[in-house]
């Protein structure tokens, strides 16, 4: 992490004079490639390399190593860089003449295009939604180090300018600002589900429809591709709570990979590198981050346990998983249910978790009782999202999930709580 983030706060340096000298603006920004001298203006071909929003993703990553640590001098030290982030995207965003929302133009949804030989487009899906997110990722830090509440007021009230995202006429998730995607559309990328994950735009439960319209762009997709895109599609499928769906990814990753260097066929080598081909570290990193994700998911405002686990894991255990909020955990499971589950709190706080059948504690000492309302742990905020604008031609046919219930219980900084299922 340490190389990462020094590399990152020199981007932030560097960052300033291509957001000063391209776009006539405060802040830093990166485009989608960088090098030894950290550069941060595009390089390469035009349907990535002039993509604005590098700085906007690595920023995600700042944000994140606090929710998982609570390391407030961290915070303090990096915050310069997501104010950086937030002050760019202030003063680029242009207002479009349909919806006046503020989008970023130009930019593309990388790599991809919504017709021959054309990807340059303005307010992309993935644009809106990194955006989003630097703007929340910046308020609660704002807020959290009591800075600048005058740019902290401006930010909040663009925010409600950015586009909603858009469920197109094939029920799916839209690409692009305008209804361009097409259901037979199978390339490596699948941007626009950013806000599935990484990020955490999309939630089964309180946004059911945009929940929908993801799966079936994903599904649109396809599965075979390259061996890093199918190890993105291991964690939008966990994501999707279709653990055997991501359970035939990672199978689908570790076939035999052919000795050819060129294509998009993906597999894994003798050697266990993940095939391009050729090798590419980010599909290995990719399913290792998936297998995670479906046995523990933290970002939707509650410790979902066993979230999609696969029919292929009857029985099993982990140890050592981490969430937000600085929980350690520890699972057992047979046929699909937790039969023990240990949380370490390194912070305090409440702990809320999501289960798909009752634990009992071990002692008496702790309470576990029905959640309600917001989760009262600040780790755990979860930002409004707004409603879909749907096609008058989607067909959505609802979502089939397995039932859950939410419930609480208060824990001390260094405590161990034990549950066993009854």
């Amino acid at each position: 992490m340490s190389p990462f983030l020094k590399c990152w706060k020199k981007l932030s340096v560097t960052g300033k004079e291509s957001a000063s000298q391209m776009y006539g603006a405060r802040g830093w920004n990166l485009h989608h490639n960088t090098d030894l001298w950290r550069i941060t203006g595009p390089v390469d071909g035009g349907f990535y390399g002039m993509w604005p929003m590098g700085g906007a993703w690595l920023s995600q990553h700042l944000w994140q190593h606090y929710l998982f640590t609570g390391d407030k001098h961290f915070l303090k030290k990096y915050y310069p860089v997501l104010k950086g982030a937030a002050l760019f995207y202030v003063d680029v965003l242009q207002e479009e003449p349909k919806h006046k929302w503020l989008v970023v133009a130009p930019s593309m949804s990388p790599e991809n295009t919504y017709q021959s030989g054309v990807g340059i487009s303005a307010g992309t899906t993935m644009d809106n939604q990194l955006v989003f997110d630097v703007f929340n990722n910046f308020l609660q830090s704002a807020t959290i180090l009591a800075s600048d509440a005058s740019l902290a007021d401006t930010v909040s009230n663009m925010l409600k300018r950015l586009p909603p995202m858009q469920i197109g006429q094939h029920g799916q998730l839209q690409e692009w600002l305008e209804d361009w995607d097409r259901a037979n559309d199978k390339h490596r990328h699948v941007s626009h589900l950013y806000g599935l994950f990484p990020a955490a735009q999309v939630s089964p439960y309180t946004n059911p429809q945009l929940f929908e319209a993801a799966r079936n762009s994903l599904v649109y997709r396809g599965d075979k591709s390259t061996g890093w895109s199918m190890g993105w599609k291991v964690n939008l499928w966990a994501r999707l709570l279709d653990g055997d769906r991501a359970y035939k990814l990672i199978a689908d990753q570790l076939s035999p990979a052919s000795l050819e260097t060129k294509g998009q066929n993906g597999g894994t080598y003798p050697n266990l590198f993940d095939a391009h081909p050729p090798f590419q570290i980010d599909g290995n990193f990719g399913c290792t981050s998936g297998i995670a994700e479906m046995l523990l998911q933290s970002h939707d405002g509650a410790l979902h346990i066993l979230p999609a686990i696969p029919t292929n894991w009857k029985h099993g255990s982990i140890q050592g998983l981490i969430a937000r909020g600085g929980f350690v955990v520890d699972i057992k499971w047979a046929d699909g249910k937790v039969t023990y589950l240990k949380i370490q709190s390194r912070l305090g706080g409440n702990c809320r978790l999501r289960l798909n059948h009752f634990l009992k504690p071990v002692t008496a000492f702790v309470q576990l009782w029905k959640a309600s309302g917001a989760n009262s742990n600040p780790f755990y905020f979860v930002p409004d999202i707004r409603k879909p604008l749907i096609s008058d031609k989607a067909k959505l046919a609802g979502n089939t999930i397995e039932e859950t219930a939410l419930f609480d219980f208060k824990t001390m900084p260094g405590k161990t709580y034990e549950f066993i299922s009854k």
